[in-house]
């Protein structure tokens, strides 16, 4: 004889009858896990340990055959960051027309022309990449209707498409943890790594 199975609590919910009941909870959360993934939890490094602890000459410095130091990878990282949270908060900001635009050379002089303090002008760089990543961070935070709001013109204008709020800051998120993989090689070239909070080593 076969034996009924107890009925299993519909957590997940039959489709055919709405939004399942933990869909309906989750629903007016933000994202757990995108904003984790932000300052680098789990498999992804910690993006700010990554550049905090080490000196504008370290930033500065190149190997062979790669074409970008670590300041130039936190200085393009700022840039799609700015680009992208200024497109979710309603600017029209041109998208560049090259590659190269958003890959900015870090500063060695002043408006006036003069040579820079390097030191000052990496803290310069390292602070308005973690004030970038708060504003990612507090937007992962947002309720579901602000992560669905629709995006237009997101991307270049000779393909322009419509994208999600959430789905824009996955994208960030995402790239942020590829380029941060990068600071850990060079670090790792440089002699450099871990980081003063510590860091995978394998």
């Amino acid at each position: 004889m076969l034996r009924r199975i107890p009925r299993v609590p519909q957590l997940f919910g039959d489709p055919r009858r709405g939004k399942p009941r933990l869909y309906r909870k989750m629903e007016g959360m933000g994202d757990t896990t995108l904003r984790e993934l932000v300052y680098g939890k789990g498999a992804h490094v910690d993006p700010v340990a990554c550049v905090e602890d080490i000196s504008a000459e370290l930033a500065a410095r190149t190997v062979p055959d790669y074409p970008h130091s670590i300041w130039q990878i936190v200085e393009h990282m700022n840039y799609w960051m700015d680009y992208d949270l200024s497109k979710i908060a309603g600017e029209n900001r041109p998208y560049p027309d090259k590659a190269i635009e958003g890959w900015p050379t870090h500063a060695n002089r002043d408006a006036a022309g003069r040579p820079c303090d390097e030191a000052e002008a990496w803290r310069t760089t390292t602070h308005r990449f973690t004030d970038l990543l708060m504003r990612l961070a507090r937007l992962a935070e947002s309720d579901s209707s602000e992560l669905k709001r629709k995006v237009k013109d997101v991307g270049s204008p000779n393909s322009p498409r419509e994208s999600t709020v959430h789905a824009m800051l996955w994208q960030l998120a995402a790239h942020n943890s590829y380029h941060a993989g990068q600071i850990a090689l060079l670090r790792r070239q440089f002699g450099a790594w871990p980081p003063e909070r510590g860091g995978d080593t394998w």
